[in-house]
């Protein structure tokens, strides 16, 4: 996985942790849920990207 793919996930998923916190500050559960959404697309982007490094070696 190259550095730039481990930092746009990272960020993606610090930026729906940011998410969820905000929706449960403020009692949005809509943005709460999307955070949780972020945290999961992030999730699985890191591990289809773990999948390909270990097919090329």
């Amino acid at each position: 996985m190259s550095t730039t793919d481990k930092t746009k996930n990272k960020a993606q998923q610090l930026s729906g942790k940011a998410k969820e916190k905000a929706g449960q500050l403020t009692g949005d559960p809509q943005r709460e849920q999307k955070g949780k959404t972020d945290q999961v697309k992030s999730d699985l982007k890191s591990a289809g990207e773990k999948v390909k490094d270990a097919f090329k070696r």
